[in-house]
């Protein structure tokens, strides 16, 4: 294939990013759309740069009108590190191939078949293309679509033309010094957040929390002791430096004891790798767990979990995902609902994630109510401690529900922490390691906020735009493994290009905390949860602004659709028939894990019933509700490119369109009533309303858009192929055949 840039046309260069370069291209491509006839299809230009492939054309999109867009990707357009396999069709000679890079192709495409990492399938016909074109570009986007190294991604391209044209625009990096974040609005000077690159970050987090026996510690400046550890972390302050020099040896990855939070009572959570050296364990384990304890004010006991036992492991995970992706995507909608049911349930997906909350949810007793400080242990420490060290601080920490607290949250226990995320999201392709666990994690905190919709500050959208994210190779936040492969591979890269570093740790990579550089100001709104209430909420009296302390009385009214049948956390069987059309999973009633000790099982059985016998307080602890069909399936996320599962006019976004109208109109009452009382507004209020949805903008109260259906703001209905697409590699391939990136050509199944 000609992979050197082309001429570019004025329209093409228009959507270009900094350092991005056209490839290939081709005229005269069709692109299908999943209607019964091929009238809706559209025609236009397939091109395919170092960084995404697009689809350009003149034709309006059917059926739906599409407001909500990236503004680094277009509404046709693909990332390459979303892309999961390429098939390319002959239809004269019924052959079909899964492109691989640096692979030859000896028919000339009349189809494309791309499969994309979240769930979109797209299809291209080449009818009217010329052939030999048709086949340079697809042998372009398998060639850039599966890099051979690092340093290929488009991030690195990126950022190497903003170094060395200082006088192009610069993003805010965010990894400097200072406050050491981002405004997580993008530019509406709200608060940062706090990236955990530097030591002032993880000491303003110990003084939020109240840990004062603890300390940060610098012993792996310069990623001297792990690699896979950041520079600073917490540990307990009776624990010196030299200590942890001489025990970091014994522990796998050399991931020693790290601190994550601690709770006002005292009790605090920690996460480390497993200690390797059999001779010394006994005694590390102990010493270890006295300087744990002896940083408790009640000198309280250390409860330790091993998440290895406990959970499932990432290839259980990943075989699980795939399933799921496979009723998602090839199976058929025409299907009955008892199949689709019994489908969704041996995927094991809906029970790993009740398994993952309900864990998260005992060890939230042990912090809350036994007042024991947690240890957890996991074989090297940067999985599934991530995922359970994130969920029991959601659960306990208000702080963590809100968005700069949710964002400084993924930083810290994720990014920061080392989880391997080149390596799961299998951004190169060539990963046998790879695992969504990070998918899974939004998707337990998505059940939180579907259960408890006003303690979240943000939404659903934003949630699923987050895991987008994960799929975009221009921010370096979910690029690497660890903080260390960051400053390691940027740092070669910069000598290599000859860009000239200074005292600075690596290139500074985009954030993707700043939103700014995806979305417009207008659609950052979307990221704002309209039924979401605040620590205070401010209200006018007697012309002076006070803020409203909500008791537990005031939140009876944000429980949602609570079945009459709930005691105590249980529901009776009958709460268990499935309405028809419902995607939710029948299971039996199981709420609690059983423990070995019996005592302990009642106390956290007695903790349990006592928090759902009263109304939540939004503002402190929330505990998952996990019987039957309180643990549902996240259709925003997985049914978004689904024609047949969307509901025009319906779903969800109708009732979040509903309550974003009140709390537009609420605001702007209370913005007139203090300016009638001559209150100065406010820093939020000259931010004006949050809400996607404003009521001063809608001229018709009884009218819903026309662009409304249960996938906004995703997917307008029919921007997806999903016709021919049974027996073709990705079918066979989620089923269990051992063709990923075969070079082998594959005969045409009917």
């Amino acid at each position: 294939a000609n992979l050197s840039p082309v001429k570019l046309t004025p329209k093409v260069k228009k959507l270009l990013q900094v350092s991005e370069i056209v490839v290939n291209e081709v005229n005269f491509v069709r692109k299908c759309i999943a209607t019964d006839t091929s009238q809706y299809d559209l025609w236009g230009k397939l091109v395919c740069t170092n960084f995404k492939i697009s689809f350009i054309t003149d034709d309006p999109m059917p059926l739906q009108k599409f407001q909500y867009r990236n503004l680094l990707l277009g509404e046709h357009d693909v990332a390459l590190t979303c892309i999961e396999q390429i098939v390319t069709v002959n239809d004269t000679k019924r052959k079909q191939k899964v492109l691989g890079p640096n692979q030859k192709l000896k028919f000339n495409p009349t189809e494309l078949i791309i499969y994309c990492k979240d769930f979109r399938i797209v299809r291209f016909r080449f009818d009217e293309a010329g052939p030999e074109s048709a086949k340079k570009v697809c042998l372009a986007i398998a060639h850039y679509s599966q890099p051979a190294d690092l340093q290929l991604l488009f991030a690195f391209e990126y950022v190497s033309k903003k170094y060395n044209n200082p006088a192009a625009p610069n993003p805010r990096w965010g990894d400097g010094g200072g406050v050491n974040g981002l405004d997580p609005g993008g530019g509406g000077g709200g608060p940062q957040t706090p990236l955990f690159e530097t030591y002032s970050d993880w000491d303003r987090e110990i003084k939020r929390t109240g840990a004062s026996e603890w300390r940060v510690c610098s012993v792996n400046e310069g990623y001297m002791i792990s690699t896979c550890l950041p520079e600073y972390f917490v540990v307990p302050s009776s624990l010196a430096d030299q200590d942890l020099k001489l025990y970091s040896h014994s522990f796998i990855g050399r991931r020693m004891p790290m601190w994550c939070w601690n709770h006002s009572n005292g009790s605090a959570l920690v996460r480390m790798a497993h200690i390797k050296d059999s001779l010394q364990q006994r005694k590390i384990d102990q010493r270890i767990s006295n300087a744990v304890t002896r940083s408790h004010p009640q000198r309280s006991d250390v409860y330790k979990s091993d998440l290895d036992k406990a959970l499932p492991n990432i290839q259980e995970i990943q075989s699980a995902f795939l399933k799921l992706k496979q009723l998602c995507v090839n199976e058929p909608f025409e299907e009955t609902e008892e199949k689709w049911l019994s489908l969704l349930d041996n995927s094991h997906w809906l029970e790993y994630v009740r398994l993952f909350l309900k864990h998260s949810a005992e060890l939230v007793y042990m912090l809350d109510s036994k007042r024991v400080s947690v240890v957890l242990q996991e074989e090297e420490g940067r999985d599934l401690s991530c995922c359970v060290a994130s969920l029991v601080q959601v659960m306990l920490d208000p702080f963590f529900r809100t968005m700069v607290g949710f964002q400084s949250l993924v930083q810290k226990e994720w990014v920061m922490a080392g989880y391997p995320f080149l390596d799961r999201c299998n951004h190169l392709k060539k990963s046998d390691k790879e695992s969504p666990l990070f998918l899974l994690f939004l998707d337990c905190v998505w059940q939180l906020l579907e259960q408890y919709p006003s303690a979240f500050e943000f939404s659903e959208a934003y949630l699923t735009i987050l895991y987008d994210s994960t799929r975009i190779s221009l921010f370096g936040t979910f690029l690497f493994n660890s903080p260390h492969q960051r400053v390691k591979q940027s740092t070669e890269f910069a000598i290599s290009k000859n860009i000239q570093l200074g005292d600075e740790k690596g290139l500074k990579f985009p954030s993707v905390w700043d939103w700014s550089l995806q979305h417009t100001a207008r659609d950052r709104m979307l990221f704002h949860n309209p039924w979401y209430i605040g620590k205070n909420a401010p209200c006018v009296q007697n012309g002076a602004v006070k803020s409203f302390k909500r008791t537990k009385k005031n939140y009876s009214s944000t429980l949602r659709g609570l079945p009459p049948s709930l005691k105590n956390g249980i529901i009776g069987e009958q709460d268990f028939l499935p309405r028809r059309n419902s995607l939710i999973l029948k299971l039996k009633p199981d709420f609690l894990l059983h423990h070995a000790d019996n005592d302990n099982a009642n106390g956290t059985e007695q903790y349990f019933r006592e928090w759902f016998s009263k109304p939540p307080d939004l503002h402190g602890v929330l505990l998952p509700r996990l019987s039957g069909t309180q643990i549902k399936l996240w259709k925003l996320c997985y049914f978004r490119w689904v024609p047949e599962a969307q509901i025009s006019s319906g779903g969800f976004i109708t009732a979040f369109h509903k309550i974003s109208l009140l709390a537009d109109e609420v605001e702007a009452l209370n913005r007139s009533l203090r300016r009638h009382h001559g209150v100065p507004p406010s820093l939020a209020e000259l931010d004006q309303s949050r809400m996607y949805f404003r009521a001063a903008e809608r001229n018709d109260s009884s009218a819903s858009p026309e662009f409304l259906s249960s996938s906004f703001p995703f997917s307008p209905v029919g921007n997806l192929c999903r016709r021919s697409i049974l027996g073709t590699p990705l079918s066979k391939f989620l089923s269990g055949a051992k063709i990923w990136l075969s070079t082998e050509t594959l005969a045409n199944e009917d």
